[in-house]
């Protein structure tokens, strides 16, 4: 891959290197000044070699055929570089109790020195005495290469995890003599490969091991798109040091952070992420492979509110006069790209007592008759997970918060705060069940460039959505829906977005429409008429954009496909035009409302909670899918219907397939052309036809 890539491309160069080398936990330790516009601290990267990655990947591999033979004929994915484990049965009650909160690190008393205030003069690019080991001969260094751009990295260092009180525990050794790089890196193995059943000791190990003390600074470069680390001998991921330590600051322009000012006038932070997602929050691995789990402390001023996606509904410790510390943790592996930060004034919205005629007071739904859930061990790497919990299965409603400026409050009770339980509960009905513990939304800055954006356990919504009760309930019910498809189930390769934004739009008319509780005839009659819109602002798009970005699987064959390294680039993922189009979000709906009515809505829904039970907590590509489909529609409905022709028709080719090129209101009766695009004429007669009818 060529490694000098020109920022003004399209594409989004993905740097790092996850073919020898994953990040499997994250541990930031931040301080948030709104004054300056900067976030600054450490993050401790615990990693995993290829070697290891391998070793265990085939003696789960063992274990699963000895163990679970029926269960391992479940579909799953292609083979990708992240472990595919097999996850236990568990009793813990993930996010029940926080996570004791720890103080700030010590800093490095080197900080004050003049080498880091050259670096930062320098943009974050170490000098010549940093990136080079001139006295080094022989074999090159192994690199560690992590996505970063946007940032000032000030130092580099090996944590010297064996000096934690109580570690050798996970180590073959009685006691620790003679610690060297190989036992370092056996402690961090054993902490990272530790049973999801000890979930907590190994939160609370992590923590230790992020403030034990450095052992040696390490070599570090930065260019535009990466930051690379190496240490003089160590040529192979197995001899590099699997703890490391980074000291750095974002900087005010760092497209991961959105410096702002709230509806109230109050300053605050968030993360949008988009279009280069966390590298220039913390240095990190980008690609979706690169699965993770986290905690985070963070500092700010008492007047703040911190939110994050953690699984805990965390509690401020005040630290000092006027600053409070939060802390956050997940425990199921997720792309860096899920993190999110929120720091502002937020007030926490709560209901008031509702009405008799208040759409949340009609009650949990029932579980659809339909509802089918699979038996067996899942597919996944291990953690705490809940569908294998059997209170989780049948939680319909999450704990959940509404944070917004004081301003909003009045308009957040009148609608928000009414509509989330039934929405909530619509979704378990549909989908059932929720993948994540809890559920906060945050009614973000006026500044905020989309309607809504989820993340694991937090949902960031326009306030615009809370102008009408319908705008409310159907954005709702489109980010409560990425909890299932976007987040659980990712796409293994970003371009085809179609996998999240498809399935989320052709979702919140089912969500929505169970949580009003309405009729089939009025459900369908409803559906109707948002197809119908739905495929007019389509047909705009495609008249008014490039064909290359109308193309739903533009790597084509090559979708999923990184170079030796691991790196690759996202098509397009550049490009300023990208985020305003709705190409992956509208051709996806009807690619999908068209496989439904060709299965049936019934087995359809039906068929969606077995494809969720099978592969939540894994990355996908759209053959996963489509293959799993076809196999449960009716050889009688399949008429010519393949993965092949899906490809060639919807998700490779710009435009529509031919068959629905036309778009009318006419007169004539109901055509099996319509039914398949899933418009059912009625007094409306509103119909979709080919060309040549």
């Amino acid at each position: 891959m060529d490694t000098k890539l020109d920022p003004s491309r399209d594409d989004l160069p993905l740097m790092a290197n996850t073919s020898h080398m994953l990040v499997r936990h994250y541990t930031l330790d931040l301080d948030v000044d709104v004054e300056s516009h900067v976030i600054e601290g450490t993050t401790v990267l615990f990693l995993e070699d290829e070697n290891s990655l391998k070793k265990r990947t085939r003696s789960t591999q063992e274990t699963c055929q000895l163990e679970a033979e029926e269960a391992c004929r479940l579909r799953t994915p292609e083979p990708c570089r992240v472990p595919m484990t097999s996850a236990r049965s568990f009793s813990c009650k993930v996010g029940c109790s926080d996570f004791a909160t720890f103080g700030k690190g010590e800093k490095d008393p080197s900080a004050k020195d003049g080498n880091h205030d050259n670096q930062e003069q320098a943009s974050g690019i170490s000098s010549s005495k940093y990136c080079c080991d001139t006295e080094h001969h022989g074999r090159e260094d192994f690199l560690l290469v992590l996505d970063c751009c946007d940032l000032s990295v000030l130092k580099v260092e090996e944590v010297d995890v064996a000096a934690v009180p109580g570690i050798e525990k996970l180590t073959r050794s009685p006691k620790l003599t003679g610690v060297c790089e190989e036992l370092r890196n056996e402690i961090v193995g054993e902490l990272v490969t530790l049973p999801a059943h000890h979930w907590r000791e190994q939160l609370d190990y992590y923590a230790l091991c992020s403030r034990a003390p450095g052992c040696g600074e390490l070599f570090f470069d930065t260019d535009a798109w990466s930051l690379r680390i190496r240490k003089t001998g160590a040529q192979t991921a197995m001899d590099f040091p699997h703890a490391i330590r980074i000291w750095y600051k974002t900087k005010p322009e760092g497209q991961s952070v959105t410096w702002t000012s709230d509806q109230s006038g109050r300053p605050c932070v968030y993360t949008m992420g988009s279009p280069i997602n966390n590298r220039a929050l913390f240095p990190c691995q980008e690609p979706p492979v690169a699965m993770s789990t986290w905690q985070a402390t963070v500092r700010a001023a008492a007047s703040f509110v911190v939110l994050m996606s953690g699984e805990n509904s965390a509690k401020p410790t005040p630290l000092r006069e006027g600053c409070l510390s939060w802390h956050y943790y997940v425990t199921m592996p997720m792309p860096a790209s899920t993190f999110t930060v929120a720091v502002g004034c937020w007030t926490e919205i709560k209901p008031e007592t509702c009405s008799s005629n208040d759409l949340a007071t009609a009650g949990p739904l029932p579980p659809s008759a339909t509802d089918s859930r699979s038996v067996g061990i899942c597919g996944h790497m291990e953690y705490p997970c809940r569908f294998q919990n059997t209170s989780a299965t049948t939680q319909e409603l999450i704990p959940h918060r509404v944070f917004a400026p004081v301003c909003l409050r009045g308009v957040c009770q009148e609608t928000l705060v009414r509509l989330l339980p039934p929405c909530l509960s619509a979704a378990h009905s549909v989908l059932g069940t929720h993948p994540f513990s809890r559920l906060d939304i945050l009614i973000v800055p006026a500044n905020f460039p989309s309607l809504g954006m989820a993340s694991p356990h937090i949902i960031f919504l326009s306030q615009s959505t809370l102008t009408g009760w319908s705008l409310c309930g159907t954005r709702l019910c489109h980010e409560i829906a990425h909890s299932w498809f976007g987040l659980a189930i990712g796409a293994r390769d970003w371009t085809e977005e179609w996998l999240s934004e498809g399935f989320a739009t052709h979702l919140e008319d089912i969500i929505w429409a169970e949580a009003q509780q309405l009729s089939s005839h009025e459900a369908q009659e409803q559906q109707e008429l948002r197809a119908c819109l739905r495929w007019h602002r389509l047909q705009d798009e495609l008249q008014n954009s490039p064909e290359e970005m109308q193309v739903l699987r533009p790597s084509k064959e090559k979708t999923g496909h990184v170079s030796d390294s691991g790196a690759s680039v996202v098509r397009h993922g550049l490009n300023p035009d990208k985020m305003f189009m709705q190409v992956h979000y509208l051709k996806g709906y009807f690619l999908l409302r068209f496989l439904a009515r060709r299965l049936g809505d019934e087995a359809y829904f039906s068929f969606l909670r077995k494809f969720v039970y099978t592969f939540h907590g894994q990355l996908i590509l759209s053959q996963n899918f489509l293959q799993m489909l076809l196999e449960n529609i009716p050889e009688e409905n399949r008429l010519e219907l393949s993965v092949e022709n899906i490809f060639q028709d919807w998700l490779e080719s710009s435009g529509i397939p031919k068959l629905f090129s036309i778009y009318h209101t006419g007169e004539h009766k109901s055509c099996a052309l319509c039914r398949m695009a899933g418009f059912i004429p009625s007094r409306k007669k509103l119909c979709l036809v080919s060309e040549e009818e």
